[in-house]
């Protein structure tokens, strides 16, 4: 315990030892004396005096060696240094290690008295300041405490799953709703690998493609049924976060809507082949005059446009029920130029240019050559359709690891910022649809089905006024990786 009145003399010479003994003691000091140093440590140990008064060298040590010694164990231990002789070099770097003054020979009683109550005085308004300054931060301490106690318990309560990693993929904080959708134990987890405590292959790709990914969110399924939309951020000077929603609730009824669209169209495909076929038999029983034919025209447009639409719900719900199970290696640039060759009269009419840009090598899919070659004709289509007369679209293939990303790129109106989270969705159409352009908005839905049902990603880029471009990501055949170059 600290003795505010007790001073500690710690020097080599007796005659010297005693004149600060009866300089000091006839000032009202305490005086204690330490013959070596193990008596010096005790002392200090036990009494933790006010001062310490240390000669140049005691019992064959220096003093700036004990000095440095005794101040690393007590910081706040004020030491005065004592020299037989002026050394000003030896001055400066007893002052350099923290000692609160030096007294030099010969010294008076009053040098003694004045250097003691200075040292007295510096080391209290040190010690005033250090205690200011101990229960500031121990006030903050205990803020910063009660706010991370009530972040833990905002965590441990919100229904999302939350799990925070280190820089090295090491747990920091997993929250009980993570816990319970992987079926994990209370055992605490800190500091262990992930993607040991959690082998999930969904979580493990979604941790792979990382802040890479241009689509930081990744579906989790488990076998039960229940689906999971994962997310992936990075925390600055921390690591990342992984947050979990639960949307299993939202997958059944998308299945359930599907499977409702996919009934109706199908009971309505019959009834239009029908009229569509009574339609054209009018011309066969009698002429028609111009107006009857107009009209009969107009039915006939009306009822294919119709049967285009349920053939569209058709083709979407047996993607979304995984029906195309069709898969064979197919090299991309096949499908490329089909399209292509297809789509040409559309845009030569609206005289517009196509960049197509290919590598030397293409590398080839797994996977459906009839749905892939739809996901082409939709997106080009797409791209004839916005992008006006003389404009220019620009197609582009490149391969990134096992990834080939196909991006194709319009000069047309762009999308608003408000639309393009919801283009992808059944039946959406952008808010800027230039008039005179039709569709149903199913195009883009089946483009992100058939994608998915390929174990690729599908994302788009647009600004107001500088034009679109969807960028589809879709693994390359095993057997066929080559690594390509730009022609």
């Amino acid at each position: 315990m600290a003795n505010p009145d007790l001073l500690l003399l710690a020097l080599e010479d007796q005659q010297i030892r005693s004149l600060f003994e009866r300089a000091l003691s006839a000032s009202g000091h305490q005086i204690a004396a330490a013959q070596d140093r193990v008596s010096l440590n005790r002392i200090l140990q036990d009494t933790f005096p006010a001062l310490l008064i240390l000669s140049a060298t005691f019992q064959g040590e220096t003093g700036l060696e004990i000095a440095q010694t005794l101040l690393e164990r007590f910081p706040t231990l004020p030491v005065l240094y004592f020299l037989t002789s002026d050394n000003p070099a030896l001055i400066k770097q007893a002052l350099h290690i923290g000692v609160s003054d030096c007294l030099v020979s010969p010294l008076k009683v009053e040098d003694i008295n004045r250097a003691v109550t200075n040292s007295l005085k510096r080391a209290s308004r040190i010690g005033d300041w250090t205690r200011r300054e101990v229960r500031r931060t121990t006030a903050s301490l205990k803020q910063k405490l009660d706010e991370l106690q009530k972040l833990e318990i905002i965590l441990n309560g919100i229904a999302d799953g939350v799990m925070i990693l280190d820089m090295d993929g090491k747990i920091l904080m997993i929250n009980p709703v993570v816990r319970r959708a992987f079926g994990l134990s209370d055992t605490d987890f800190t500091g262990r690998p992930v993607l040991e405590v959690v082998p999930h292959p969904d979580l493990r790709s979604l941790l792979a493609t990382g802040a890479d990914n241009p689509l930081p969110v990744h579906e989790i399924t488990f076998d039960d049924g229940r689906v999971y939309n994962g997310q992936y951020a990075p925390i600055a000077g921390i690591g990342t976060a992984v947050t979990m929603q639960d949307i299993s609730y939202i997958k059944q009824v998308d299945r359930l809507r599907s499977e409702f669209v996919h009934t109706v169209s199908h009971d309505l495909r019959s009834p239009l082949t029908a009229v569509l076929g009574y339609v054209e038999l009018l011309g066969r029983i009698g002429p028609l005059n111009e107006q009857q034919r107009e009209f009969v025209q107009r039915i006939q447009n009306s009822v294919q446009n119709i049967t285009a639409l349920v053939n569209d719900l058709l083709d979407l719900g047996r993607i979304e029920a995984g029906m195309d199970i069709r898969r064979e290696v197919i090299p991309l640039d096949g499908i490329i130029n089909y399209t292509l060759e297809h789509l040409n009269p559309q845009i030569q009419e609206k005289n517009q240019r196509v960049q197509v840009d290919l590598p030397a090598s293409i590398p080839s899919f797994r996977g459906n050559p009839i749905r892939l070659r739809q996901m082409l004709d939709n997106l080009v289509n797409n791209a004839i359709k916005y992008t006006p007369d003389g404009g220019e679209i620009r197609i582009q293939l490149e391969q990134q690891g096992d990834l080939a990303i196909l991006c194709i790129s319009d000069s047309g109106p762009g999308i608003p910022p408000l639309d393009q989270p919801h283009v992808f969705e059944k039946f959406y159409r952008a808010s800027n649809v230039p008039k005179g352009v039709g569709g149903s908005g199913l195009g883009l839905a089946i483009v992100k089905s058939i994608v998915e049902n390929h174990q690729g990603r599908i994302w788009v880029e647009s600004a107001l006024g500088k034009g679109t471009k969807f960028s589809v990501m879709l693994p390359i055949h095993g057997e066929e990786k080559k690594s390509v170059g730009k022609a």
